[in-house]
C-alpha cells in the first residue's frame, strides 16, 4: 500500500487524471489524503468531487475554505464570487449527492505510521494547539456541518473575529475561530494572533507576524503537519511541516507526495514528490 498526499486540485480534474496515471493509483491498493480545496476557480469541481465519491475510503478529503464556500453558496447564504466555477456542482442532477458528500469530509486527519505522526490540515494550526487539541476542534465543527442545522451555522462562519483562540470561546466565536485557523491561516503573531490580508509567501509576513509553522514553541512541532493552501509558499519539504499548494490552478503543477515513515534511527519521512503540470491558467488571487 502507498499513502499519497495531494494538494489543492481547486477542479483541475485533467491535472487530477494525469497525477493518478503518473502514480499508478489503485483505490484497492493506496490511499489518498487529499488537502482540501478540491473544488472551485478550476473548470471541472464536479468531476473532481463524483471521482472522489467513487473511490469510497480510498480518498481522504480534507476541507478547504472554497470547499466550504460551496455549501454556503449552495445554502443560499453567500452569494458566488465573480471568479467561481461552481454551476456544473450546482445545476447537476447528483447536486445533493455531492454536497451530503462534501459536508461529511474532516477538517483534519491524524496518520500514525511506526510511531510517527503526521497530521493533516488544510492551511494551518494555531501554535497554542497540540495535535490532539487539534483534532477534537476540528470535530467540533465537523459536527456542525453534517447537523441538519447546517444552514443556520454557515453565515456565522464568516469574518476575521475573533482573531485568536481562547479556551473560553463559545457557540459561534469558538467555530469561527477552529474554520479560520484550519481552513485560512498563514500569519499569525507569536501570541496566536491571526493576519489575513497577507498572501504572499513565507517572507511577505506583515510586521509582528510570522508564518504559522515558524512560530516559535508551536505544540504541534512534535508531529509533521501537511497543508495545502498557500501556493505562493509552494512546495516546503521540513521535518515538521508539508507544503503542498503547488499552485495547480494557477498553470503550476499539482503535487502528490507519496510518504511512509523512515526506520527509527533515520526519523522523519521517506518521501517520493511526483508532479503534474496543470494547463489551467488562471490569473493569481488570494485563496
Amino acid at each position: 500500500m502507498s499513502l499519497y498526499l495531494i494538494g489543492d486540485v481547486q477542479g483541475c480534474d485533467g491535472a487530477l487524471q494525469a497525477l493518478l496515471d503518473k502514480i499508478a493509483f489503485s483505490p484497492s491498493r493506496d490511499v489518498l489524503y487529499v488537502l482540501g480545496d478540491l473544488v472551485n476557480r478550476g473548470p471541472q469541481s464536479a468531476a473532481v468531487l463524483r471521482r472522489f465519491m467513487h473511490y469510497g475510503s480510498s480518498a481522504r478529503c480534507l476541507l478547504g475554505n472554497h470547499d466550504l464556500h460551496l455549501l454556503a453558496v449552495a445554502h443560499g447564504v453567500r452569494a458566488p464570487g465573480r471568479q467561481d466555477t461552481l454551476n456544473g456542482i450546482l445545476q447537476a442532477l447528483d447536486r445533493h449527492a455531492m454536497l451530503e458528500w462534501l459536508r461529511h469530509q474532516r477538517l483534519a486527519w491524524l496518520e500514525r505510521v511506526q510511531g510517527q505522526s503526521l497530521l493533516m490540515v488544510h492551511a494551518g494550526v494555531l501554535p497554542d494547539w497540540t495535535v490532539q487539541q487539534t483534532l477534537a476542534l476540528a470535530r467540533e465543527v465537523e459536527d456542525v456541518l453534517r447537523a441538519p442545522d447546517l444552514v443556520d451555522f454557515l453565515p456565522q462562519m464568516y469574518g476575521n473575529q475573533p482573531a485568536a483562540w481562547n479556551d473560553t470561546l463559545q457557540g459561534s466565536a469558538r467555530l469561527r475561530v477552529i474554520v479560520n485557523a484550519l481552513t485560512r491561516l498563514r500569519f499569525c503573531s507569536t501570541e496566536g494572533v491571526m493576519e489575513f490580508s497577507e498572501t504572499g509567501n513565507a517572507d511577505a509576513a506583515p510586521p509582528g507576524y510570522l508564518p504559522w509553522f515558524d512560530v516559535p514553541g508551536r505544540r504541534t512541532a512534535d508531529a509533521t503537519v501537511a497543508f495545502g493552501h498557500w501556493s505562493t509558499l509552494g512546495w516546503l519539504n521540513r521535518c515538521d511541516v508539508l507544503a503542498l499548494d503547488s499552485g495547480c490552478v494557477w498553470g503550476g503543477c499539482l503535487s502528490a507526495l507519496r510518504v511512509a515513515a523512515s526506520t527509527q534511527a533515520q526519523g522523519g519521512w521517506q518521501q517520493e514528490l511526483i508532479q503534474v503540470q496543470c494547463a489551467q491558467a488562471q490569473a493569481p488571487t488570494a485563496s
